[in-house]
């Protein structure tokens, strides 16, 4: 019996999907947290820099940025629950607590990594982006003195700033029950993100490949549960996310870059703006040509920064 033949089938599963995901690292870098089923990346070896992506991306949005930081860093990119290769999660019957557990996620997530992959109980640096900035600066303000450094890529974790508005697509699916359910039907979301977040045209495989692990109608719930979670006043569940402890300027005190692509239609200039007046510590580089996924339009460059910002250079 050959090699190939000896194979499980979840291993041929396994190489099969390897082979879609073109810059993906390779399959001996994937892990499981056992307690949730959470998928996430482990590539390079040094200080822990954690990537949180958000909706509807998943951890395939950092290919290009591994191979300038995993010499570097030990890169650690999750799949947020109910995305990417990650298990798809029940969230809590109480809608109060129902964004809690993507936090409870991130708990079991950096327990696993401290306790079972050697990894220091300090000395993080977080790169949060779209949904993984509220989600991961919550995180980071619940378990002082984890995360030393911050990168910041077109997200938000404070309320919208005076004079933004959500952009009217965000609305209808956020708003409208209906819209909904044929964004979720037709996964119209992703498929919009690829084409229109980006200003440098992805290839065919690079957006089937960002598509795949939702190519199922049954695995996309979550993707439509994002949008319609959107905060927009106080009166949203998820709107704590957005609002730190009075007085808790732990983020003020955080070494911080902030990448930011300036032709993004949701995280506009304006949300830039906000960022630099409440952190004006921080170091920002603007990407003129780059949309909503810096991380694809702008990936040698802003690897380079990140690297840069890693040795505590400007």
């Amino acid at each position: 019996m050959t090699a190939s033949n000896r194979r499980t089938p979840a291993a041929t599963r396994a190489s099969v999907l390897q082979q879609l995901l073109p810059g993906y690292p390779a399959r001996e870098h994937w892990r499981l947290v056992p307690a949730t089923g959470q998928h996430y990346l482990d590539v390079g070896s040094g200080e822990p820099l954690l990537f949180l992506h958000g909706n509807p991306t998943w951890s395939y949005a950092w290919r290009k940025l591994l191979p300038t930081l995993a010499p570097h860093a030990r890169c650690l990119a999750p799949d947020l629950p109910g995305l990417g290769l990650s298990q798809p999660v029940e969230p809590p019957s109480d809608p109060r607590a129902r964004y809690l557990h993507q936090l409870d996620h991130l708990d079991a997530l950096y327990h696993h990594l401290v306790r079972n992959e050697g990894v220091p109980p300090s000395g993080w640096t977080f790169a949060v982006h779209d949904w993984g900035g509220p989600l991961g600066v919550a995180w980071l303000l619940r378990n002082p003195g984890v995360v030393s450094r911050l990168v910041v890529l077109n997200t938000i974790a404070f309320p919208w700033p005076d004079g933004y508005r959500l952009p009217f697509y965000l609305r209808w699916i956020r708003d409208h029950r209906p819209v909904a359910a044929t964004v979720h039907a037709t996964n119209a979301f992703a498929r919009a993100t690829v084409r229109l977040g980006v200003t440098h045209r992805l290839s065919s495989a690079e957006r089937r490949a960002y598509l795949l692990p939702h190519a199922r109608r049954g695995n996309r719930r979550t993707i439509t549960e994002f949008v319609r979670a959107i905060p927009r006043n106080p009166a949203d569940e998820a709107w704590r996310l957005l609002t730190p402890p009075d007085g808790d300027d732990c983020l003020g005190r955080l070494p911080m870059l902030i990448g930011w692509g300036m032709r993004d239609p949701v995280f506009t200039p304006l949300i830039l703006a906000e960022w630099t007046r409440r952190h004006p510590h921080a170091v920002v580089h603007r990407y003129p040509r780059a949309g909503h996924l810096v991380m694809d339009d702008a990936g040698d460059e802003l690897g380079a920064h990140i690297r840069d910002f890693l040795r505590g250079q400007r």
